[in-house]
């Protein structure tokens, strides 16, 4: 029997074969095969829980190899397997008729078993490569379960080796999962119990421009000055956001599993879009990804979901432009030590930022302070091709709360998102993706369907305002989304007018001051 464990680097990660080899000789234990430090501290707790779990280490000297031999070895995961390798070399318990096992733990010196890192990502790599047995701490019970294949045995403590190897190896595997593991599990509520956009009173295109983001998938960037209601507006977007779909459940479930720590998803998959809203002093490693065992960053955390950064020019520069190539590209790619490692980042970008630096600019009861030199500096931190990126842009002005009407709740804009999900979901397949920010160039006019007045509208406005050719795509995908939202089929010329008046929006700073 090969025993298999996991080395989570980057999404896809790496399977390891364990190998062990008793020789004669002075008793003592090697760890082969790129192990990080704390793998090679791996043979002191084998040995100690072993002891106290009724088994026995060996006297020979043991050879321990992770295969294959050229990729870096880390993380917490493979306690267990080399301890089951070396039960099974040294003849302590009889190996089950079974061609691989994927093997996942982390020991303690008692011989409880404790949760590891990515253990979803271990079983779903597994599970892709043909294996079909999985044996895992208890802690990584649900998120085994939830990838739906394979017969998963659970472990607590090494005492239960033998009983579990006897019933993986008799057990058959099912032929579907059971029906409450489809169903997973939904994450902690984001937004405050009773929270909902009645309460936030005017701003009407505002909502209108939320509503659009969150039916599309499109980005946005928010202006105005403090306490306009900008953050509160898109902190609310969890109320009309659809659950995810099984297979974007997946994909979310492993990234959080990758990062491990607080975000670790032992409870099974997470059925909620993320909402990351990381502070304004975040580095670079942390938004993009990184660090010595190179985990998923927030751009990652929020794939399937919404990365709000508040106070986006408060951002450090380089962390900004570094969002350019996964919006673009979806994906984020590291490299470290001459390898490279990628995580997925589908997700969508809203902003929220002040006018100028002082965040009065525009406004009638207030003074702004701020020199032209000193705005012009605050709005270069954002950069062209980074706003480019953006389909919608609005401004919304602080006005007197008693006097604004209630408008629409969350209720009532989750059920346009919805229909309008809808209608792009039933043009899947015609339009090679899901949601109209994603819609190819070379399928957007078959897709984007206009009236003869609309695309002459569309044709004049992008040559009079000179828009870059992102820019154009932009403003015809939000077209698409404003017309179905409006549950119709054709894109008419005020839907193109629309598009391109929240297009605009940000393509002149002064427009910012006329809130």
């Amino acid at each position: 029997m090969e025993i298999i464990s996991y080395a989570p680097l980057g999404y896809r990660g790496q399977l390891v074969s364990v190998e062990v080899d008793l020789r004669i000789g002075i008793p003592g234990t090697d760890i082969i095969g790129l192990p990080a430090s704390e793998v090679r501290e791996a043979k002191d707790r084998v040995r100690v829980a072993l002891r106290n779990s009724g088994f026995s280490y060996p006297t020979q000297r043991v050879l321990i190899n992770l295969a294959p031999a050229d990729v870096p070895k880390a993380g917490n995961g493979f306690d267990l397997a080399i301890a089951l390798a070396v039960i099974l070399q040294s003849g302590q318990l009889k190996p089950p008729p079974i061609a691989k096992l994927l093997v996942l733990g982390e020991l303690h010196l008692d011989g409880s078993v404790g949760q590891v890192r990515g253990g979803i990502s271990a079983v779903d790599e597994a599970a892709r490569s043909g294996i079909q047995r999985f044996l895992v701490p208890h802690g990584n019970h649900g998120e085994a379960m939830a990838v739906g294949v394979g017969r998963v045995g659970v472990v607590k403590h090494l005492a239960q080796l033998g009983r579990l190897l006897n019933d993986l190896g008799a057990a058959q595997i099912p032929k579907q999962p059971p029906a409450e593991i489809a169903l997973g599990r939904r994450s902690a509520p984001t937004c405050p119990l009773g929270d909902d956009y009645i309460n936030l009173r005017g701003n009407g295109v505002f909502k209108r421009v939320l509503a659009l983001a969150a039916a599309g998938g499109h980005h946005l960037l928010v202006v105005g000055p403090p306490g306009a209601g900008k953050s509160m507006g898109i902190s609310l977007l969890p109320t009309i956001l659809p659950p995810l779909r099984r297979e974007e459940a997946l994909e979310v479930t492993r990234v959080h599993s990758l990062r491990g720590g607080q975000t670790s998803t032992g409870g099974g998959l997470i059925l909620e879009r993320p909402f990351r809203t990381p502070h304004h002093n975040s580095s670079v490693e942390g938004l993009l990804g990184g660090g010595r065992l190179v985990r998923p960053g927030e751009v990652s955390l929020a794939h399937r979901g919404v990365l709000f950064l508040d106070e986006a020019l408060e951002f450090q520069r380089p962390a900004l432009q570094g969002l350019r190539e996964p919006l673009e590209k979806r994906c984020v790619r590291i490299s470290r030590a001459g390898r490279s490692y990628w995580f997925p980042a589908a997700f969508q970008l809203f902003m929220a930022a002040n006018p100028c630096p002082c965040g009065n600019l525009g406004r009638p009861d207030r003074e702004c302070m701020c020199s032209l030199v000193e705005v012009e500096r605050y709005w270069r931190r954002f950069g062209g091709p980074l706003l480019d990126r953006v389909d919608l842009r609005v401004a919304v002005a602080s006005r007197d709360i008693d006097s604004l009407p209630v408008g629409e709740s969350s209720s009532d804009m989750r059920r346009a998102v919805f229909r309008a999900r809808a209608r792009q979901e039933g043009r899947r397949n015609r339009a090679g993706c899901r949601y109209n920010a994603e819609l190819p160039v070379e399928r957007l006019f078959a897709v984007v369907e206009m009236t003869k007045l609309a695309r002459r509208t569309y044709r004049a406005a992008c040559i009079k305002l000179r828009l870059s050719a992102r820019a154009s795509v932009s403003v015809a995908r939000v077209a698409r989304t404003i017309a179905d939202i409006e549950d119709t089929d054709l894109v008419s010329e005020d839907h193109v007018l629309e598009a391109v008046a929240h297009r605009r929006n940000g393509e002149d700073q002064s427009l910012w001051s006329t809130v």
